[in-house]
């Protein structure tokens, strides 16, 4: 036997001991054989499996081994080897079965009351606005004589259709999609304002029949490319609290946090701080209500107060009025007339926010008996009503909106099963604490249904011009 061939039989013995060493000591590793693996595992001690080495080295000491009939066989020591084939085939077997996990990921687990709740905020604002947009404008005498009854909708023949109020709280939520998975607040609470103010910039462009006065000022600034910190005017008005309701019933449970995105959707478009405490209010309505049970002026009032910054007092006694106006069983429209509304609520977030609670809080449980109530007070009629209607309704869900009221609503393309869709991706959004697509809307659908809506209200204001007076 050559020298060569001498050396290539001790590396093929060296290679075919070291696999049988490792193997053992593998298999002894792997199945817990032996007093010592058993002692270190009652121990605690981690101990490694040497993994590919010994099977690869047996592999090639059959292969080059003096044998040729066996070197056929130079597969074998890898399967004998717990740590070289039957563990690369684990390991390939684990890398796939997570890619699998990747590409299907566990189904968040959805909180039905909140989806619940969002939903009915949502359509509650809508059936809220539809219900009082044909009363707006009119004193409480004129409203009855023209409308003895509000149990349908009188903008077109048994129909409704929505004004900006809706509009502002579908974006709001369109808003929170894209910015869902946020954890900081006042991070949370710029990103909200930044997405907040391109969608109102888009929505003026949306010919939309009606916009208030400082609301479109603000937007007007921000196609200046003003920041949004810096786009709201000093004003009152009454539009933050219209779409602010939406919040409570998403983040009420944090009052940091339902504060930051408060201002920064207030701030927006109204600097003045009187705006900010009454969306504040009801969006804490909300968030009550939210929870199912019974909510009473007295609580309510408790719980404004702590949440309340210093400043807030003024607000703080309307309410403190509405708890004992109820108290002494008197109606809203009484307390509307106390206020100085006595001829309608007006579009003063101090007005409107404390005659919408009282409406709500008159009617415990009662969706219909607190819409009635709102818009029997006159005035600013579509909005208190969709403030009443969003508090309301996340304390009645959809079930409890008359059907009535939903099948006759007649939106495009914000129809009643697309409000609902954005109410479940909403609370997706909430539950996996990540950003969700918005729901699709057709710019040029949108143009198409503004223009209509613009012809049905002037249409309805020249009705006015004609008898009864």
């Amino acid at each position: 036997m050559s020298g060569a061939n001498i050396v290539g039989v001790l590396v093929s013995v060296v290679l075919a001991a070291f696999f049988l060493l490792s193997a053992a000591v593998n298999a002894q590793i792997m199945f817990g054989l032996g007093k010592s693996m058993r002692k270190a595992r009652e121990e605690g001690r981690n101990v490694s499996m040497v993994p590919l080495v010994g099977g690869i080295a047996g592999a090639i000491a059959v292969a080059t081994g003096p044998w040729p009939a066996a070197r056929a066989f130079f597969w074998v020591p890898p399967l004998l080897d717990v740590g070289c084939g039957p563990y690369l085939l684990l390991a390939l077997a684990a890398v796939a079965f997570a890619r699998r996990e990747n590409r299907k990921p566990a189904e968040p687990v959805l909180d039905a009351r909140r989806q619940r709740a969002i939903a009915g905020c949502i359509l509650g604002t809508a059936v809220g606005d539809a219900l009082g947009l044909a009363c707006e404008g009119l004193s409480p005498a004129r409203q009855e004589r023209m409308f003895p009854e509000l149990e349908r909708y009188h903008l077109l023949p048994g129909r409704g259709m929505c004004s900006d109020d809706t509009e502002h709280t579908c974006m709001l939520a369109q808003s929170l999609l894209a910015t869902g998975g946020c954890r900081d607040a006042e991070y949370h609470a710029r990103e909200l304002a930044s997405d907040f103010a391109w969608r109102l910039r888009f929505w003026l462009l949306g010919l939309p029949a009606g916009v208030g006065f400082a609301t479109a000022r603000a937007i007007l600034k921000l196609w200046l490319f003003i920041p949004p910190r810096w786009s709201g005017v000093y004003s009152a008005g009454n539009g933050p609290a219209m779409r602010s309701a939406l919040l409570g019933v998403c983040f009420g449970g944090d009052p940091g946090y339902l504060r930051a995105l408060v201002r920064a959707a207030t701030r927006i478009t109204h600097t003045d701080p009187k705006a900010e405490y009454a969306a504040l209010a009801v969006a804490l309505a909300a968030h009550l209500a939210a929870k199912g049970a019974p909510v009473t002026a007295a609580a309510y009032r408790e719980e404004l107060a702590r949440r309340l910054e210093p400043g807030g007092e003024e607000l703080l006694a309307l309410v403190s009025k509405v708890e004992q106006f109820l108290r002494e069983g008197r109606s809203t429209r009484e307390f509307a007339q106390s206020i100085g509304c006595s001829n309608g609520v007006t579009g003063y977030a101090y007005h409107t926010v404390p005659v919408a609670l009282c409406a709500w809080l008159e009617h415990p449980g009662d969706f219909r008996g607190a819409l009635i109530a709102a818009i029997r007070c006159g005035g600013d009629t579509d909005t208190v009503a969709a403030i009443v209607g969003a508090i309301a309704g996340s304390a009645a869900g959809r079930e409890g909106i008359p059907p009535l009221w939903l099948s006759r609503l007649w939106e495009w393309p914000r129809t009643v099963r697309w409000m609902e869709g954005l109410a479940e991706r909403l609370e997706r959004s909430l539950a996996t604490g990540f950003a969700q697509p918005e729901m699709p809307l057709s710019m040029a659908k949108l143009l198409l249904r503004n223009v209509f809506f613009l012809a049905v209200v002037l249409f309805h204001g020249f009705r006015r011009l004609l008898p009864p007076y």
